[in-house]
């Protein structure tokens, strides 16, 4: 089975879009010190293992975030962590990465989802203050398993925006503008 799904609107459609983060960063940003594809050894020349549960205690709803070169917001991508190797101390995680590359450790949070997705709204109403339509694609993490209830999102958003038409989909990836996210909600208006 195969299959594509997308939007196309006429160059003429000003839109806005933004995307959302469902969580929270632990912590400080740690250098990839020794790796290899998704699997890594070391983070600052310590066993990964050991600085990865250093950073979360007991919180096992970790994710790793990797940080958007040159973002001056902090940007990151959510990575699943895939695996723990506790002999070797080794950590896999949902993205191949490199010797030098940057990494933290983030876990979901309800409350800064929420909060994130009502200032993503505020921008875009100010942004587009008569929107004709909304996109709104949300992670399969998210939705009713985030906030407790269906159409909790749904509700923030239409708060914020008003009546306007609203159409979308829960995803396993989300795009805004030129990268992969995951664990996002990425919310469009157009004129």
């Amino acid at each position: 089975m195969s299959g594509l799904s997308g939007v196309v609107l006429a160059s003429d459609v000003p839109v806005a879009t933004r995307h959302t983060q469902g969580c929270t960063a632990l912590a400080n940003r740690h250098e990839i010190t020794e790796c290899e594809d998704n699997i890594i050894a070391t983070l600052d020349g310590r066993p990964a293992l050991d600085v990865l549960q250093e950073t979360i205690g007991r919180d096992r709803q970790v994710l790793v975030g990797i940080p958007v070169p040159g973002s001056d917001t902090g940007d990151y991508t959510a990575r699943n962590l895939m695996g723990v190797d506790p002999r070797s101390k080794l950590i896999a995680i949902g993205e191949r990465v490199e010797p030098g590359a940057e990494l933290l450790f983030c876990k979901r949070d309800q409350e800064a989802a929420r909060e994130d997705l009502q200032r993503i709204s505020d921008e875009l109403k100010s942004a587009v203050p008569q929107a004709r339509g909304a996109l709104y694609f949300s992670c399969l993490a998210r939705g009713e398993h985030m906030f407790g209830r269906r159409g909790a999102e749904l509700d923030v958003i239409r708060r914020t925006l008003g009546e306007v038409p609203l159409v979308g989909f829960f995803c396993n990836g989300e795009i805004s503008r030129d990268r992969l996210y995951g664990h996002t909600g990425v919310l469009t208006v157009f004129t």
